[in-house]
């Protein structure tokens, strides 16, 4: 009850406030306009004023205001002062005002000319609209950002720049000042906003810039094609200045443009790769409170998965990878410290069953994570035993530790270098997809694999080796003009790993749908042409095992998408164990019938066994999560 009272006193108070403010106003308006109408129906002739008569027909038209204000919110907050909403109202209000101004003209003594009653509410709405601009410029020069805030240029006068500009200018927090605006489209080479002038297109970037004195350029264009962000960058960049952008409309937190949605220019921004949306809070529950381990923790995709994994809570999350450096980076990301004294953080190399089943003896996860691998094609192509060492019986030791353990999720990260493999790298993670699909077979648990393609600034990727050639002085190279790869962030990789594991079905290989495969040439030119120096670019040739173009769905594998629209589940043929054919790759053969052997077995195309229908998270878009039984029956 008292805090119902207290809405009733803001609100009325609110009222009485705006009504004390701007119904004298209005007041004085017709007081105004009312003398000013007659003097100029007498042309000015003062002394044929009827001091009386406009006396009267003022009070009267005040009182009509004031009732007819109140009557259709004019006076009660229903719009903000000087806002166009407002300004309908006030026109309404002037309008039915003058017509009783009109009405008393006629049915009563003739006060003032008929045609000055009229004319006297045009100027009354001049007057009032005059004062309420002044009101509301006042007020917005006070919510300008200090001088302190940075001077930027804002390249796009559209509506995503007009909403921009105006936030700029009404926050004073706002750490960007606009002092220019750019644009491409030579209609609006004379619009302002808000004062701000369109000053030219991006080709004169950088003298707009420079005359300005911007420190940076904000692209406000949601969702920016690639090769706009691209040329404004090199532009920007070559006249001292940063970009920023604002995202696509489906990365805004909200319908509006504000200023907290500007941000940096990513990796993906100048590739077109924009991050698919995957909701893993939805699907993450599996991992609150549970016991979870990930081998090759202090690798680029290993030590993500840690990140995101620590946010929803688990009971205990358990790193293991065989670099005791790259532990020591992961916990300093993760708890602010690198004390390395927790047993959580475990150093040991997969290749060894026995210290992998004291860890899983000891920890007893529920959930594994297997992203631990070698990963390097040309090395793995001249040394194939390695490969097989660790990603094909490492992950085998893995896989039956978890099972031992009795581990109910098993996530085994894949590539698409496994789909219609021919390198020894391709050959050794379809072994392990095979392995992983034979263990959803044996186990009551829940294996599977997921597939995706090269990761946007990990450890040895192309992107970070043609940034170091760059500043080398180069020259960058690149294997061959039309090679193409696909490509993702770190961050996008690793949710849907996360997503993997709750959706995946027994056995099967979960695939992104990447989009497009990038042009590696032209990724290399767009990082050279951003560079200080001019930088050469050259080709090198395809390397032994090196594909030109890589798949992410290998032959007899169907794109087929139950759950996720960009997610496919492929189901994999089972490979047993002991197999006499897996079993003789651990023997000491040369390299060449080694790599045939693995061809053999990575390449072997047999119809997937019938899988046990294993309870599956699925996903309900429109509401909660749901789980769906053996049966068939969804339960809540």
């Amino acid at each position: 009850m008292r805090g119902r009272l207290d809405y009733v006193l803001r609100r009325f108070g609110g009222r009485r406030r705006r009504l004390a403010q701007l119904y004298p106003l209005d007041a004085v308006a017709w007081a105004v306009a009312i003398p000013f109408a007659a003097l100029l129906r007498y042309d000015l002739d003062l002394p044929r004023l009827s001091p009386l008569g406009v006396a009267l027909m003022v009070v009267a038209a005040a009182a009509a205001q004031g009732a007819l204000g109140v009557r259709h919110g004019l006076y009660t907050g229903r719009w903000r002062t000087g806002s166009f909403d407002e300004m309908s109202g006030l026109s309404l209000v002037v309008g039915s005002t003058t017509l009783c101004v009109v009405v008393v003209d006629v049915l009563g003594p003739r006060l003032i000319p008929l045609s000055a009653a009229i004319g006297s509410g045009a100027f009354a709405l001049l007057i009032a609209s005059a004062t309420r601009y002044a009101m509301r410029w006042s007020r917005e020069r006070g919510l300008r950002p200090s001088a302190d805030a940075g001077r930027v240029v804002v390249f796009g006068a559209g509506s995503a720049g007009t909403e921009l500009v105006q936030a700029m200018l009404r926050t004073p927090t706002s750490p960007y000042l606009p002092v220019a605006l750019l644009d491409d489209d030579p209609g609006k080479a004379r619009l302002r906003i808000c004062g701000i002038p369109v000053r030219g297109t991006r080709e004169q970037l950088a003298d707009v810039v420079a005359d300005a004195g911007a420190s940076a350029v904000v692209i406000a264009i949601p969702g920016a094609p690639a090769a706009l962000v691209r040329d404004v960058v090199i532009r920007a960049r070559a006249a001292g200045a940063l970009v920023k952008l604002l995202p696509s409309l489906s990365e805004m937190l909200t319908d509006t443009v504000s200023v907290t949605d500007v941000r940096p220019v990513t990796r993906a921004d100048l590739l077109g790769r924009r991050e698919a949306e995957i909701d893993i809070e939805t699907v993450a529950g599996y991992l609150t409170g549970r016991r979870v381990l990930i081998t090759g923790a202090g690798g680029s995709i290993g030590s993500e998965l840690c990140r995101q994994v620590h946010r929803f809570a688990p009971a205990r999350l358990v790193m293991l990878d065989r670099d005791e450096s790259a532990l020591h980076a992961v916990q300093l990301s993760l708890q602010g410290h690198a004390l390395l004294d927790s047993r959580e953080l475990v150093v040991a190399d997969i290749r060894d069953p026995d210290r992998l089943a004291e860890i899983f003896a000891e920890h007893q996860p529920q959930v594994v994570f297997h992203t631990a691998a070698l990963k390097h094609l040309p090395l793995l192509q001249m040394h194939p035993s390695e490969a097989v060492k660790t990603n094909v019986v490492g992950t085998l030791n893995v896989l039956q530790a978890a099972m031992n353990a009795g581990v109910e999720r098993f996530v085994n990260v894949s590539t698409d270098k496994a789909a219609d493999p021919v390198s020894v790298l391709g050959y050794s993670k379809r072994i392990a997809e095979r392995l992983t699909a034979w263990a959803a077979d044996r186990s009551p648990g829940v294996p599977l694999s997921v597939r995706f393609g090269n990761v946007l600034g990990s450890r040895g990727s192309v992107l970070t080796t043609f940034q170091e050639q760059i500043r080398n002085g180069g020259p960058v190279t690149v294997t061959h003009p039309d090679v193409t790869r696909y490509f993702m962030t770190v961050e996008e990789a690793v949710r849907l790993v996360i997503q993997a594991g709750a959706i995946g079905r027994p056995g099967e290989v979960l695939v992104l749908d990447m989009g497009r495969p990038v042009r590696i040439a032209d990724l290399a030119r767009q990082l050279i042409s951003a560079a200080p120096e001019p930088v050469e670019l050259r080709f090198t040739g395809l390397r032994p095992g090196e594909k030109l173009h890589e798949v992410l769905l290998g032959g007899g594998e169907k794109d087929v998408r139950p759950i996720h629209r960009l997610i496919s589940q492929v189901p994999v043929p089972a490979l047993e164990p002991e197999d006499p054919r897996l079993l003789d790759l651990v023997a000491a053969v040369p390299d060449e019938e080694l790599v045939a052997r693995m061809q053999e077995l990575a390449c072997e195309v047999r119809a997937p066994v019938e899988r046990r229908d294993a309870t599956t998270i699925t996903i309900d878009r429109v509401g909660p999560e749901r789980r769906r039984a053996g049966d068939g029956t969804v339960r809540a």
